[in-house]
């Protein structure tokens, strides 16, 4: 079964208003998109649209945080993270204020608006402000527990989410422990991905085990702060890591994977599917096949790892 982030993220806000009343939702008028228009139908006193202009919402915001609220600004996660880093460096991060920025249609997933709507370097950017947590889903369960966690946080969190439907990837065991969640044991390699491209990682498990590679896969929502310990211990095991992201490597979960595996000390032979550059128009799909996040293009980067010896 496959869900839309966006919706279960709607539907998540709802259902924790009544248990937190100090949630108020912001919007940067696009509530329709992002369903945080949903919270707004059931608590309007506790929903705030500030029109087309991100930095004032991640300011008022703020403002609310120090009030006593919890606020979560839900707006596309391009102009979240790009017109807002002001506010949210000088004003969020530096007071470690709590308020949850949900960056909508994140990676390609706003596929025909063009690379001005993509956000292929918003994980960069929030991983690069100290005090910011970065969680990016692979499904819509995970959605919904990543706002459950950052409700309960008490400085700020980005969570990115992907506009279109995903995968189920099933119920994650313990996942405010911030650890790699595990899809599927394997020997041979592991590959760790987040968002729409965990589901991805599990296609390409299937390919390569047609060709008798047993690929050990797992999801990684847990960007900021990364825990390796779970992730680790796979690969010293299978002694090679794939990384797979919907970003540009510089800045995002690839680079920080492999910074950690240096400082682990646990040197696997290593290779990243990540974008280098934006990209164009086109179907979600259609994209993601071209720049080379699918299932095919997954198992190939794996099968020469495992070639390497």
């Amino acid at each position: 079964m496959s869900v839309a982030m966006r919706e279960a993220f709607g539907n998540e806000l709802v259902r924790l208003g009544e248990s937190h009343p100090e949630l108020v939702v912001l919007d940067a008028d696009v509530s329709s998109s992002t369903k945080s228009k949903m919270f707004g139908q059931k608590y309007p006193s506790r929903f705030f649209n500030v029109g087309v202009a991100e930095g004032n919402l991640a300011d008022v915001a703020n403002g609310l945080a120090t009030c006593g609220y919890h606020p979560v600004a839900n707006a596309f996660a391009i102009f979240l993270s790009l017109k807002s880093t002001d506010q949210i460096r000088n004003v969020s991060c530096y007071n470690n204020l709590p308020v949850v920025f949900a960056g909508a249609y994140g990676g390609l997933s706003d596929s025909f608006d063009g690379a001005s709507h993509q956000a292929i370097e918003d994980i960069a950017i929030m991983r690069a402000l100290p005090g910011m947590q970065v969680i990016v889903p692979s499904d819509a369960r995970q959605a919904e527990l990543a706002l459950d966690y950052a409700l309960l946080q008490k400085g700020p969190v980005y969570i990115r989410l992907n506009r279109n439907a995903v995968p189920d990837l099933g119920e994650p065991k313990d996942f405010a422990s911030g650890e790699a969640i595990l899809l599927r044991e394997g020997k041979d390699v592991t590959i760790a991905a987040n968002g729409i491209t965990a589901s991805y990682a599990l296609e390409a498990a299937d390919l390569l085990k047609k060709e008798g590679v047993d690929a050990e896969v797992f999801s990684v929502p847990f960007v900021k702060p990364l825990r390796f310990g779970v992730l680790g211990k796979s690969v010293r095991k299978t002694g090679r890591l794939l990384t797979v992201e919907e970003h540009v490597w510089e800045g995002g979960f690839g680079e920080a994977i492999a910074g950690e595996c240096l400082l682990d000390g646990t040197g696997p032979r290593f290779d990243a599917i990540a974008l280098h550059s934006f990209t164009e128009t086109g179907p979600y799909d259609a994209l993601l096949e071209k720049y080379g996040i699918n299932a095919g293009n997954i198992a190939s980067h794996a099968k020469a790892l495992c070639k390497k010896g």
